[in-house]
């Protein structure tokens, strides 16, 4: 019976760190020779982290990521080891080393650069034109990376056509919300559709704004998810493969036989290995059980996507701690708990500053959150500091109507002294701010703005209370008040957020109808929105994008994020009503 050990090991690498990044994979190589493993596969990238972005440009980076790829190379023994890496050519390329006992056996190079979105790799990387298989004794395997599977007829679709029973794809594929359903559902049809078996790797960790949220799986050739690893977290997943049930699945695929019928003439390189698969170490193939892991909740997977991506912010930067201003609302109240799930209670601080308008009832809130979380209160009163302002600005604003003006001076005070408390302390000040107060621009530049990283920049209010309640539900820590009360900034008396608003429940929609699915101003009206809602929102979206291009960095959660994802012109006159 042909039999195949594999791993996938799923490693959180920070980009630029070459040596920390060459530990974790020669660590990882080690864990995996000793427990009897054939193939072990790496992420994308995984010398360098990903992505790199013009890290590439420096030729030193360059030659660093190979001398880095060396090291694994001189650690690799008699395993076969697929690592991800920049191989400098006649140009630069997104590529795979495929290593055995010391030796560098071949380079492979990503075929498809994806260049949507966040991705961007047409600005560095040349494109790959070989399609090479590789054998080792009776076992045929060929490898690819990321994007190249996406593609129907894609480099693994040929590899599967020239006798490839199992395709090992390496990947840096970000996280945002679902994802990783669409993911196994395109690997089932892959597999099924070249009757192979796809082991598929995936990074993990946060890099900026964005998370990569594991889930590496084996699917087998029918389709079926044999095998996956857990979501957010490091993991070397070891799965056995029979390779005879791919072997049957052919025997009866006519499709197959007609498309390889058509292949005839076009060979493609395959490459020897001097290795059978088989037993090492004593371990017995049937010991490695399957280790199937269900997809998680969208608010547990939304949750957990945060807290990494708020961790390895906080961990790869070598920040001591955080500040995270205190309103009593329900958005400062979920980055507080976020930050304390992230980091711990002793790395955390929040900092409550009272207004003439902040109520009793939001300071007995923020009193409760920060004795459930158990984390340190600063409490500094900017009502002298705000009147001082007043005074200052009485002449010049004499017989003027007070307005947005002074409210924005109180948010600003708060951003002042947020930031003089990093500075003094060395702690990195988390905004509070949503996604759906930054996309129509319901935020203070260099106020409540202020900050080094937006934990919910990305998170709309609706998806804030449910992540509130689904936290909640696990262990009590947000007063149930935050979560009923009407949201308000508190700038002025008995102010809500729909003076400015539409209802969140209305607004929400529209925005992700907006700015996520690129619906015109007719499709929106068109789904039953109102048209002075809508003429309102697009307005103020539109209006509003000088604001975002200065906001601080933000974890990507939904399919279209401000940034990388969505780049508009600030200086904008064109109008969809």
């Amino acid at each position: 019976m042909k039999r195949l050990r594999v791993a996938l090991a799923q490693i959180n690498t920070t980009v630029g760190d070459l040596d920390g990044n060459v530990r974790k994979i020669i660590d990882a190589i080690r864990d995996a020779t000793e427990r009897g493993v054939d193939i072990v596969a790496f992420p994308e990238l995984a010398i360098t982290g990903y992505p790199p972005e013009d890290l590439l440009l420096k030729s030193s980076f360059i030659k660093d990521n190979m001398d880095a790829l060396n090291e694994v190379k001189a650690q690799t023994g008699d395993i076969i080891a697929i690592v991800g890496f920049v191989h400098r050519s006649d140009d630069i390329y997104n590529a795979a080393a495929i290593i055995h006992n010391g030796e560098i056996i071949d380079i492979y190079h990503k075929t498809h650069l994806p260049n949507y979105g966040v991705f961007d790799e047409f600005r560095y990387f040349q494109t790959g034109s070989r399609c090479p298989l590789y054998r080792m004794g009776d076992i045929v395997f060929g490898v690819s990376i990321c994007e190249d599977i996406w593609y129907p007829d894609g480099p693994p679709t040929i590899q599967a056509l020239y006798g490839a029973e199992v395709l090992i794809n390496i990947n840096a594929s970000p996280y945002h919300r679902r994802r990783i359903i669409e993911r196994q559902r395109m690997l089932s049809v892959r597999a099924s559709d070249n009757a192979a078996i796809i082991c598929y790797v995936n990074a993990v960790g946060g890099q900026d704004e964005l998370v990569f949220d594991g889930g590496s799986m084996v699917i087998d050739e029918s389709g079926e998810l044999l095998s996956m690893a857990r979501q957010f977290e490091e993991e070397l997943l070891i799965v056995d493969l029979n390779l005879e049930s791919v072997f049957r699945k052919r025997l009866k695929d006519i499709r197959r036989r007609q498309a390889v019928v058509g292949l005839k003439g076009n060979r493609v390189e395959v490459i020897d290995i001097n290795r059978r698969a088989g037993l090492r170490s004593g371990i017995p193939l049937s010991s490695v059980g399957l280790s199937r892991v269900s997809f998680l909740e969208e608010e547990e997977e939304i949750y957990s996507a945060l807290v990494l991506g708020t961790r390895d912010y906080v961990e790869k930067n070598g920040f001591k701690g955080v500040l995270i201003g205190l309103s009593g609302g329900i958005d400062s109240s979920l980055v507080a708990t976020i930050a304390v799930d992230s980091l711990g209670k002793e790395r955390v601080t929040g900092v409550f500053m009272p207004s003439p308008y902040t109520s009793i009832e939001s300071r007995e809130d923020v009193q409760e959150l920060v004795k459930n979380l158990n984390i340190r209160l600063i409490e500094l009163n900017i009502t002298p500091i705000f009147e001082a302002y007043l005074d200052l600005f009485s002449s010049v604003f004499k017989d003027l109507p007070q307005d947005v003006t002074e409210e924005n001076i109180q948010a600003r005070i708060r951003g002042n002294l947020l930031m003089a408390l990093s500075n003094k302390f060395g702690l990195l000040v988390l905004t509070t701010g949503n996604k759906s107060e930054m996309s129509v621009g319901y935020a203070t530049l260099y106020g409540d703005m202020a900050g080094g990283f937006a934990v919910i920049k990305d998170v709309p209010k609706t998806t804030v209370y449910r992540l509130a309640r689904w936290r909640n539900s696990r262990s009590p820590v947000i007063p149930e008040r935050v979560l009923i009360k009407p949201p308000s900034a508190e700038l002025r008396p008995s102010q809500k957020d729909t003076d400015t608003l539409p209802p969140y429940e209305i607004l929400d929609p529209v925005l992700k109808a907006y700015i996520e699915e690129d619906r015109s101003f007719d499709e929106i009206v068109d789904s039953g929105c109102p048209e002075d809602c809508v003429s309102k929102v697009i307005m103020m979206v539109d209006r509003s994008e000088y604001k975002r291009r200065q906001s601080p960095p933000g974890i990507k959660i939904t399919p279209r994020a401000f940034g990388k994802d969505r780049r508009f012109p600030i200086t904008n006159a064109y109008r969809s009503f």
